[in-house]
């Protein structure tokens, strides 16, 4: 990640791509995904980023690429994101038998995929006894 000591008002998307270290086109996808993430156009059409966009940018970098959530689970967590500061709540995490961290984000998910298995496995079980 380079040193972002010069400060400018607007960034292109090439310039934050490398500042970031993200591809342009994944850029272009998280903007259709995260509705947070909007950058400004200018009269030609580009666009044309901001300091609290690169922020912005380097947070669900960190979400997906580090702490592994999924897309789902980074607009949750930005449902809570200031612009100018980091999340307003962060997320505590909690130890699993194996020691390794859970998110509670993580864990509800869990939770609603195993009630709809066991719903799936209820409808077969009684499909399978029609049969």
């Amino acid at each position: 990640m380079r040193d972002l000591s010069i400060k400018k008002l607007y960034y292109s998307i090439s310039e934050v791509s490398k500042i970031t270290d993200i591809e342009q086109y994944v850029l272009r996808y998280w903007e259709t995904e995260f509705e947070q993430l909007s950058p400004q156009k200018n009269r030609a059409g580009n666009r044309i980023y901001t300091n609290k966009d690169i922020r912005l940018i380097l947070y669900i970098k960190e979400l997906l690429r580090e702490k592994k959530y999924t897309i789902e689970g980074a607009k949750k967590i930005l449902e809570n994101y200031e612009q100018e500061k980091k999340p307003i709540i962060e997320l505590k995490e909690k130890k699993v038998q194996n020691n390794t961290p859970v998110s509670f984000e993580a864990e509800k998910s869990n939770n609603t995929i195993k009630e709809d298995l066991e719903e799936i496995k209820k409808f077969l079980e009684g499909l399978l006894k029609k049969l």
